[in-house]
């Protein structure tokens, strides 16, 4: 058998010629100006897409910088609140000995310059005694039961929280009240104290 293939036998699995018209493959209309304006209506939409998303950046980046600028100082001050804590200790215990001394005086000025500072940086303080208990910017430590305080108040602040604007920077520690003590639970402390 010969391996060449004469002109006589057909060809089996040979492309098909060419019959289909170069418009009918790209399904771009046979008339140039539509084409055209198809084209022109194309890139306009291209163009829209583009700016839209230029303007979403500028935007973004905008309040990206205000953030910056109204928050660029929330870590100096979170680093700040347990020094001002510790302050407030040494304050209270001034306070004890003599509240006519002049050590206590003189740390009563320095913390009304410290509460002023950070009023004056947008930082408000929360978690003050007879509060209503908010999970977003309390800690509850310990639940009491209590005849001044009502269910769900804040018997005790342990530790302060701080807010910048909008922002909790630190959650208080409180303790809070469960309200009154139930009739069995109150003989029996009468009966034992």
């Amino acid at each position: 058998m010969n391996s060449t293939i004469s002109e006589e036998e057909p060809i089996e699995n040979a492309p098909a010629p060419e019959s289909e018209s170069v418009a009918e493959k790209t399904d771009a209309p046979s008339d140039p100006v539509s084409a055209l304006q198809q084209e022109v209506a194309r890139w306009k939409d291209l163009a829209l897409r583009g700016q839209a998303e230029l303007d979403n950046f500028r935007k973004r980046m905008t309040r990206e910088k205000a953030d910056a600028i109204k928050f660029g100082n929330a870590a100096l001050l979170e680093d700040l609140f347990p020094i001002i804590d510790n302050f407030r200790f040494g304050l209270d215990a001034a306070r004890q000995e003599s509240e006519s001394s002049i050590v206590f005086q003189g740390m009563s000025m320095v913390m009304k310059q410290l509460t002023d500072f950070l009023a004056n940086q947008g930082v408000t303080e929360f978690g003050e005694p007879g509060e209503v208990f908010d999970p977003n910017l309390h800690e509850a430590v310990q639940l009491e039961f209590s005849n001044t305080r009502a269910d769900g108040q804040i018997l005790t602040t342990l530790r302060r929280g701080y807010r910048l604007q909008d922002r909790v920077l630190r959650a208080a520690n409180v303790v809070v009240s469960k309200g009154p003590a139930p009739a069995a639970e109150t003989t029996e402390a009468q009966a034992q104290g």
